[in-house]
This record gives C-alpha cells, structure tokens and sequence, in this order.
C-alpha cells in the first residue's frame, strides 16, 4: 500500500478480469493494467477488447472496451523477455503493489515468470490472483464466454422449448468470474491483516459457473428424469406455475406467481375471477394445467396496455414488469441518477454504466472516472515513478521491454 491507497497490478484483457479491477476502482484503489507492447506502429496490439465494438475514431479504443476500463492505468512490458520479467518485480517492489492479477493461460505463468512463487520474491505478501477458464488443474484450457456457458449447461438450459440452445443475452460468466476474484482479493486482505501473509488465489470460471446452478444440479437427485425439469423452459419458471410473458395492447410483460396465496389475490382482480377453480389451488395443480393457464391469462392482458397492467398488479403487491429495452433502463431514476460518466478524447461526457453498490470514492467524484487508457499510456508516469530515468525509458522502448 502507497500513500494509504491499495495498488493493483493486473495482466488483463477481454472482460472478466477487466471487471473485477473495475470494480476495484470503484473502491478507490489504484489499478495500472498491463499489455504487451506493439511490435509495429498501428498494429493491434495489448488487449484485443480495446478493438471492438463501435469505432470512436480512436485507433486503441472502441466501445467494448472503455466501460470496464474507467480511471485505470495502463502500461507496456514485453514478459516473454527476461529483462521485462526482472522489470515486473522492480515494479511490484517500488510501487508497493499489493495485489497482482492476470487472466492468462495457466500453462503460461511460469514461462512469463507471472507465477505466485516468482512474483512473491518481489513482495512476500503479496496478494496473487489468475482468472482461468478452468484452473491452474487444465494448464492449457481456453475459454470465452460463450463456450463456457455452453459447457456448463447454460445454454442447455435457455431457450424455447422447440428450439435451439441459446446463451445468455449478457456474458454472465465472465461477470460471476470478475465478481468472485473481487471477492476473493478483499477476503485475502482481510485475512493478510491478521496473519501478515500473502495468498495465491485460482479462480475457474466453470467452478463459478457450476456454482450458480444451485436450482439445477441438485435436481438430479430428485427429479425421475432429466426431461421431468430439464429441458428448457422459453419465458416460464420450471417450478412456479404462472411465472411467464404475456402479451398486452402495446406490449409484453412478465408477471411471476411465487405461491399459492399470490394466486389467490391475483385471480381475485376484477376481470380475472374466471381463472381460478379447485384443481388450481396448488402449485401442482398449475403447473398439471399450465399451458391452458398461460392461454387465457394472455387473453386477459391482451386487454390492457401494459402500464395499465403493472399498475393493477403493483396495486396488490405482486411481482411484474413490463419487458424493457435497454433504453427503457437507461431512463430509469435509480439507473440514470448513478450512471458513471467520462469524458472521450474529444472532451464529450458520456454516461455508461452504474456501480453494483454506491461507495464513498464514487460520490467524492461525482461518479466521474477517466477515460479508460490508450495503450501504454502511463508508461512514463509510472516507470518513472518506479526510479527510472528518461534514458533508461527510452533504452526499453528502443529494444521493444515496454
């Protein structure tokens, strides 16, 4: 710790390390990323993320990028080198870097001397923590997103009934995954308070994933089939007869019945007497009549507007909502009031994302960040601030070490 300011120094790309460092930066903590350097002037060079999505006619930053980037750092070292593996460590000891990320192959640790047990020579205490597809367990496993949803039974499990697999309309592992190496990080800190030590911290983003299947695993071992819970289910709940989409004047809504008492309000609505008889008292006996339930609960709504439905259902404490876009969500108050703001190269404020919790550091600045960094942007901040001089700089950059 510097000047009483946490330091992280993280070996990232792509989105679920990135996140988990956004999230520390919304804590307050220094965080300095660090990419290879460019071999060739204009190539694409450092964190392939920094190249998609919407061209802001920045070469180094398009949209995907930026918002899990805000108010980092970010420098160049070249560790298939030995000199730049030697500057690593003089970086770990003189900036007091407290914490050391990456989110690189397993197998390649040791070859880019990133491991626990090399980097610790620099830092005894040091926190260690690498985000892998599998765990240290499976050295060379790669994984995205996408095909870690489908490994993991995510995609099996979305979808309509009579169509294909589909993923989740967000990267919702990468996400668990930078969740839980946050997570992770802060208890190490708390334990480093009372034992003084260090700690290396393996996060597989298929153990995350597995993890949040606490609805689906278990059923294995009570269910008489795979088909009696398994297979996918389109908008209705597996379990809670009448959780479905349904359509109205102007649109659709969703509206989930959680237990028999909510069914007894809900059909006790004006208009909607006509839905309940002894058969449909129970859960069982919903789910033993669904379909028809689904029919002619959509009939009804058909007859409001959606605000007109949500209304009457809020009247009565149920749970529904319209099905929003994501511009919907942006104009909501308790989304648009937290939204971080930046401003781009080109000195335009735009507003992107909100933190998952309000935190001091966010509100002493007005939930404003910088911008997320072009490639190797604080080189000379940091590597000066690191006890180098101007020539040696220079030297690195000359024989390609940052």
């Amino acid at each position: 710790m510097k000047n009483g300011r946490i330091t992280v120094l993280s070996l990232e790309q792509a989105l679920a390390l990135p996140f988990a460092t956004e999230r520390m930066v919304h804590q307050g903590w220094r965080v300095i990323r660090m990419e290879t350097p460019a071999e060739d002037p204009g190539s694409n060079a450092g964190d392939p993320n920094r190249y998609i999505g919407a061209d802001l006619g920045y070469h180094d930053l398009h949209s995907y990028y930026i918002s899990p980037n805000l108010g980092k750092e970010a420098i160049t070292l070249n560790l298939k080198k030995k000199e730049g593996q030697d500057l690593l460590k003089k970086l770990i000891r003189e900036l007091n870097v407290d914490v050391f990320m990456c989110n690189t192959l397993p197998k390649r640790y040791k070859q880019l001397g990133i491991d626990y047990e090399s980097l610790k020579e620099a830092n005894p205490d040091l926190i260690w923590c690498g985000i892998s597809a599998m765990g240290p367990d499976y050295p060379d496993r790669a994984g995205y997103d996408p095909t870690l949803q489908a490994l993991m039974g995510y995609t099996y499990l979305t979808g309509e009934p009579n169509g294909k697999p589909v993923p989740c309309g967000i990267p919702i592992i990468d996400l668990k995954a930078g969740d839980e190496a946050f997570t992770q990080v802060i208890l190490a800190m708390l334990d480093k308070y009372s034992s003084g030590k260090g700690k290396e911290i393996h996060i597989s983003m298929a153990q995350c994933a597995a993890s949040w299947l606490i609805t689906a695993l278990p059923q294995l071992e009570f269910v008489k089939s795979e088909n009696d819970f398994f297979k996918r289910s389109g908008n209705e709940h597996r379990s809670f007869i009448p959780c479905n989409v349904y359509p109205t004047k102007d649109g659709m809504v969703y509206l989930a019945i959680g237990n028999d008492i909510q069914w007894v309000k809900f059909t006790s609505l004006n208009g909607f007497e006509d839905l309940a008889n002894a058969e449909r008292k129970t859960n069982q006996g919903r789910m033993d009549d669904k379909e028809n339930i689904y029919q002619e609960i959509g009939s009804h709504t058909a007859d409001y507007t959606t605000l007109e439905f949500v209304d009457l259902c809020l009247s009565i404490n149920l749970s529904v909502s319209p099905v929003n876009t994501i511009k919907d969500i942006a104009a909501m108050e308790f989304v648009s009031k937290e939204l971080l703001k930046t401003k781009l190269p080109d000195g335009r404020i735009v507003s992107l994302f909100p933190s998952s919790t309000e935190t001091e550091f966010l509100k002493k600045n007005n939930y404003t960040l910088s911008c997320a960094p072009h490639l190797g942007e604080q080189n000379n901040i940091v590597y000066t601030e690191a006890g180098f001089e101007d020539d040696e700089i220079k030297s690195f950059v000359k024989n390609n070490v940052i």
